[in-house]
């Protein structure tokens, strides 16, 4: 008789475990010690330390260089939670962005206004759906995870509870979440009807010589998952919540849904279209690069016109999504090329918002400043304002900033390679257009600065500025290095 307990890899399981002890931890010591500044440097040290050992256990599941598998099935062997290449991937690049996140968030809360237990139990929370996720090989277990990453964000943009434009943007943030949910797990629900199964390696099994196959219940099951992942990397037609989400929630949550949330999204669009789904590729290839191409197109249109700084980030990480998206529409191949571009990404993205966060803590009513804010930056802090003329040219992919060029011609040879031509050009023309509101906004940091304009303060915003030290430092390893990633998005080929 066949037993039906299934054994725990404890080991394969234990960075997310580690977060989720941190969080707990995070939680009794709030609720115990008494308040005060020094009690909110110390549970932010704590949760520091329970993402650095979480990323220390994910590098010796790195180095032992097998592929680690739990919550298992037998006859025929399905795992729900598998670490291989991709998770590996996706859960550092969540946890090395989570120290980032964590250090701006040092900042956010010195001020005494927000609870501090509550943020960053949440935000442990938040890292735990990110780094499972990418893990998750059913379908139950991708959705919850999938939650797990976006429910803790309501809250985390709510707690600035006398804030009228953070209980906008969390009311938004949660109606899209709630609906995009719904429409996932309606196609997940008719998936499972017509396949048998829940786990991603049994799906396209399931759906041969079904007769529901041959309909086009599966197809709709697809492009519901599809516009489901969709509304989590903000991309067209789901974009609309983005800049108000962003502009309204806290700098390290706006940080956070544009790195960590992201990264999230598309590690579960990659597990369900390539692992999944890689025998139906006739059927999303040309649905995601229509999406793509929509997606830049309407992101570069939309941050030319923005003169808020935030807001500005927020539609050029929408554009930025198609840019993520476009080689998946070359299909199942296109992957490795997503997570290039997803890396290189995240380094550039987060610098360019911790240094909004810098300039913000030097005068109360910028709030994030509009670009004529930044104007003669250069002259009152030099060295904030090259990191984010270095992190904008990057995103720009121009010269010196070379990992954003690097991750643009990693997606125009994958699209060129895979025959979508159109794609290609349609994206060349983007780059062009975002090329405008990027030296817009390079050109203000070196224009005369106006009369009255406030110094930065110094030692207040250390943590931050470590966050930006960080994010320089990775930029330019992949700017002179460029080949460690693509070594990694080889690596992440799932096709």
């Amino acid at each position: 008789m066949t037993s039906v307990i299934q054994s725990i890899d404890y080991f394969a399981i234990a960075p997310p475990l580690a977060l989720a002890l941190t969080a707990c931890v995070v939680l009794l010591l709030d609720a115990f010690l008494p308040r005060g500044p020094r009690v909110r440097g110390t549970l932010g040290l704590v949760t520091l330390a329970g993402v650095l050992a979480a990323l220390a256990l994910l590098v010796a599941q790195a180095v032992r260089g097998q592929t680690l598998a739990t919550f298992c099935v037998p006859a025929p062997v399905a795992c729900s939670y598998v670490v291989d290449h991709i998770t590996l991937i996706f859960a550092g690049l969540a946890l090395v962005a989570g120290v980032v996140v964590i250090l701006l968030s040092m900042e956010e809360l010195a001020g005494g206004e927000i609870p501090v237990g509550e943020w960053y139990f949440l935000l442990l929370c938040t890292l735990v759906g990110a780094i499972t996720l990418p893990a998750s090989r059913d379908l139950v277990m991708l959705v919850v995870a999938l939650e797990l990453v976006s429910l803790p964000v309501f809250v985390l943009t709510a707690l600035r509870r006398y804030d009228g434009r953070a209980s906008e943007a969390a009311v938004k943030l949660f109606l899209v979440s709630v609906v995009s949910t719904a429409i996932m797990l309606f196609g997940v629900s008719l998936m499972y009807g017509v396949s048998g199964t829940l786990h991603l390696a049994g799906l396209q099994q399931g759906l041969v010589g079904n007769p529901l196959a041959q309909t086009a219940v599966p197809s709709a099951a697809l492009v519901l998952i599809i516009a489901g992942f969709a509304f989590k990397v903000a991309a067209v037609p789901f974009h609309s919540w983005a800049a108000d989400v962003y502009e309204g929630a806290s700098l390290p949550v706006a940080a956070l849904l544009s790195v960590i949330s992201k990264a999230a999204g598309f590690a579960g669009l990659i597990l369900v279209l390539v692992v999944a789904q890689p025998l139906t590729s006739g059927i999303w290839v040309p649905l995601v690069a229509v999406i793509a191409a929509l997606t830049m197109t309407v992101g570069n249109l939309l941050a030319m016109r923005q003169a808020h700084a935030v807001r500005l980030l927020a539609w050029s990480s929408v554009a930025q999504s198609g840019y993520i998206l476009a080689p998946l529409g070359a299909g199942p191949d296109g992957a490795g090329a997503a997570v290039v571009y997803l890396v290189f990404y995240a380094a550039m993205n987060l610098g360019a918002f911790a240094v909004v966060m810098l300039v913000s803590r030097a005068d109360s009513r910028l709030g994030g400043g509009t670009l004529q804010d930044y104007r003669g930056l250069i002259f009152r802090s030099p060295a904030a304002a090259l990191a984010l003329a270095f992190f904008l040219v990057c995103l720009a992919g121009l010269p010196p900033g070379l990992a954003g060029l690097f991750a643009k011609v990693a997606v125009f040879r994958e699209l060129v390679d895979g025959g979508v031509a159109w794609l290609a050009i349609v994206m060349a023309i983007n780059t062009v257009v975002g090329l405008y509101y990027y030296a817009t906004w390079t050109a203000a940091l070196f224009s005369p600065a106006p009369s009255g304009a406030p110094e930065l303060p110094r030692a207040r915003s250390a943590q931050v500025a470590v966050g930006v030290a960080i994010a320089v430092v990775a930029t330019v390893v992949f700017s002179v290095s460029p080949q460690l990633v693509f070594d990694v998005g080889s690596l992440s080929a799932l096709g």
